[in-house]
C-alpha cells in the first residue's frame, strides 16, 4: 500500500461522495481543497477566502455543524450545503463542506419567447436546451424559441429525473432520446426523437453513463 499525500487523501475522500455533490475543505480563513461535481460548481479555487454568509463561514464562526440553503448572491448560483468544523488539540482548524444543487419546485413549464409573444411549454414537451449566441435556445416537440435564463440556471430549475447536462452547451430531456451512439474519444451522440443529433462531450460522458446506467 502506497503512502498518500494530503492531496491524494483528499481526492480519495472526494471519491466517496456522489457525483452530484461538490466537496470543499477550508482552514480558518481560506479554502484548501475543492472538487466540483457535474451538477453544481461554485467556482471555488484553493486559496480563495471563505466569504461571509457562506456555510463554511457560519460553521467556522459558530463552531457547529451548519446545514442550510444559500441563495445565488454569494457564488452566483443557489445551493444547499452542509459544513462541519473540525479541531486539532482543541483548536479550530477548518471545515469540511458537502455542496448540493438547489432543486426548485416552481412551475412545470418554461415560457419561451416567440415571434409574436411568449408561449408556456410543459417540461415534458422539451427535447433539449442549447446555449448559443448568449441565449438559451429551447427545442420542443412543436417549435423552437429562446429564453434569457442561462443554461446553468436551467440546470437547477429543471427536474433532474428528466433533464441531464450532457455538454457545456446542452441539456437534454432523456425521455426524448431515441438512441445513443458511441463517438470518438469516449463521447456519444444522442439521436433525439425529432431526428436531430446532440453531442455528449468527453467531460460529461462518464457522468451521463452513470445516470442512465449503461
Amino acid at each position: 500500500m502506497k503512502d498518500l499525500s494530503i492531496d491524494g487523501l483528499l481526492e480519495v475522500i472526494g471519491e466517496l461522495f456522489s457525483d452530484e455533490i461538490s466537496i470543499a475543505i477550508s482552514d480558518t480563513e481560506k479554502y484548501i481543497y475543492y472538487r466540483p461535481s457535474k451538477r453544481i460548481d461554485l467556482k471555488i479555487s484553493p486559496g480563495d477566502s471563505v466569504k461571509e454568509g457562506t456555510i463554511a463561514y457560519k460553521a467556522l464562526h459558530s463552531k457547529q455543524k451548519v446545514s442550510e440553503f444559500i441563495d445565488r448572491e454569494i457564488f452566483g448560483v443557489p445551493y444547499h450545503g452542509m459544513a462541519v468544523p473540525f479541531q486539532r488539540n482543541g483548536e479550530l482548524e477548518g471545515s469540511v463542506l458537502a455542496i448540493y444543487p438547489a432543486f426548485t419546485d416552481g412551475k412545470s413549464v418554461i415560457t419561451i419567447k416567440t415571434q409574436d409573444g411568449w408561449k408556456p411549454i410543459p417540461f415534458s414537451d422539451i427535447l433539449y436546451l442549447e446555449a448559443k449566441d448568449r441565449k438559451t435556445h429551447i427545442v420542443t416537440t412543436t417549435f423552437s424559441g429562446t429564453h434569457t435564463t442561462s443554461l446553468q440556471d436551467f440546470e437547477y430549475r429543471l427536474p433532474r429525473e428528466s433533464f441531464i447536462r450532457c455538454h457545456r452547451s446542452f441539456i437534454v430531456n432523456v425521455h426524448h432520446i431515441n438512441e445513443i451512439f458511441p463517438d470518438t474519444h469516449s463521447t456519444f451522440v444522442l439521436a433525439m426523437d425529432n431526428d436531430e443529433k446532440v453531442s455528449v462531450s468527453q467531460s460529461y460522458s462518464s457522468y451521463f453513463r452513470k445516470l442512465l446506467g449503461f
